[in-house]
């Protein structure tokens, strides 16, 4: 997210997924709005609507999390061919999973981006599993990044433990869409520490302990200190340092979410539905 995120402009359009946190902030999301939306309160995102697979924020042309699998596929092929239309420079992107590319609505969205040339970005998020089950046992192909080639665009494997990797390949790529190339992939190898509904990363036995605990020797936020401590960017005791100020910032969006009010019942329907007109 947060490499992807870096290489857009404000008013590029992102559509997520049902974990779609991440993205919002790595968009310039706000700790208070999002947390609140977390508690279903008023002071949220969406007024405690959308809550936490369903988050949004128009301003920042996040177009929304999605709590359908591969969902919000088409809608950011809906807002890159606006874009098109309107000749207006922006590109969209499309977070999804591995999972995500066996739903009908990925290869639809695929077909119709590829067939209209439309700027946008697809970044799947491959962290090897769909829900419990592996890749092997859900494709025959060891590379989703091949499903872009099947609908005739191209697209690049990344590791995506690694952020500035992920930054270096999205501007490339954001750059070649730009110029009006068409659509272009990003396959982002990564990996899911905890299970896919956040218990413990191996209590439903579909993996061993030691895979995890391997995986977490690359975890890209220890990475990406090694890079800046070893490059004498930052020391230790700098980086510690954000983190004591992260930690403080979303323990004060926990206390402003715990202490905003929840939806009134009167509003209950208020942005359900639109009364404005299309422009």
């Amino acid at each position: 997210a947060s490499g992807v995120c870096a290489a857009l402009g404000n008013q590029d359009q992102i559509t997520s997924t049902h974990r779609g946190h991440g993205h919002l902030l790595a968009k310039g999301g706000d700790f208070n709005r999002m947390m609140a939306e977390l508690m279903g309160k008023s002071t949220g995102y969406c007024k405690g609507k959308g809550g936490s697979m369903h988050i949004c924020d128009l301003d920042l042309a996040m177009l929304g999390a999605n709590g359908i699998v591969g969902a919000g596929v088409p809608i950011s092929v809906g807002a890159a061919y606006a874009n098109k239309l309107k000749k207006n420079g922006l590109i969209s992107v499309a977070f999804f999973g591995d999972g995500a590319t066996n739903i009908g609505a990925f290869h639809e969205a695929a077909n119709m981006a590829a067939a209209l040339s439309l700027p946008m970005l697809f970044v799947c998020e491959n962290n090897e599993y769909a829900e419990y089950s592996p890749r092997n046992k859900t494709m025959a192909i060891t590379d989703v990044i091949e499903r872009a080639a099947a609908y005739g665009f191209p697209g690049a494997i990344v590791d995506g433990m690694d952020c500035v990797a992920v930054f270096e390949a999205a501007s490339l790529a954001i750059e070649k869409i730009r110029k009006g190339e068409g659509p272009m992939m990003l396959e982002c190898k990564t990996y899911r520490f905890y299970d896919h509904v956040g218990v413990k990363g191996t209590a439903s036995n579909y993996r061993t302990d030691e895979e995890v605990e391997e995986m977490r020797k690359r975890d890209p936020l220890l990475v990406h200190e090694t890079r800046l401590i070893d490059s004498e960017v930052m020391d230790a005791e700098s980086i510690q340092a954000i983190k004591d100020e992260i930690q403080k910032e979303v323990e004060m969006s926990v206390e402003f979410a715990e202490n905003s009010p929840f939806p009134e019942l009167e509003d209950m329907l208020v942005d359900v539905y639109t009364t404005g007109e299309s422009s």
